[in-house]
């Protein structure tokens, strides 16, 4: 199941949690499970969030895989990007 950690102030929307693991096959999948296992976090999600898997960042590609042991890092959007 991938990793994941939450970057700078997302973890004031989840209440203090940074890591977990959360079962998802894509970024999309993983937006879902966050908003639906933090409620304060689902509209930040909706506005965009940028999303590194393995180091490689994404912003706006909701489809990209994910892999069953992947370590991902979800971050603010990252500005002029």
């Amino acid at each position: 199941m991938p990793h994941v950690t939450l970057i700078g102030n997302l973890r004031l929307f989840t209440g203090g949690v940074t890591e977990l693991d959360v079962e998802a096959k894509n970024i999309r999948q993983l937006f879902v499970a966050l908003g639906q296992r933090f409620p304060d976090l689902a509209p930040h999600l909706k506005e965009g969030l940028a999303v590194a898997i393995d180091g490689q960042i994404y912003q706006d590609a909701l489809l990209i895989p994910i892999a069953e042991n992947s370590d991902v890092q979800v971050l603010p959007q990252i500005a002029g990007a």
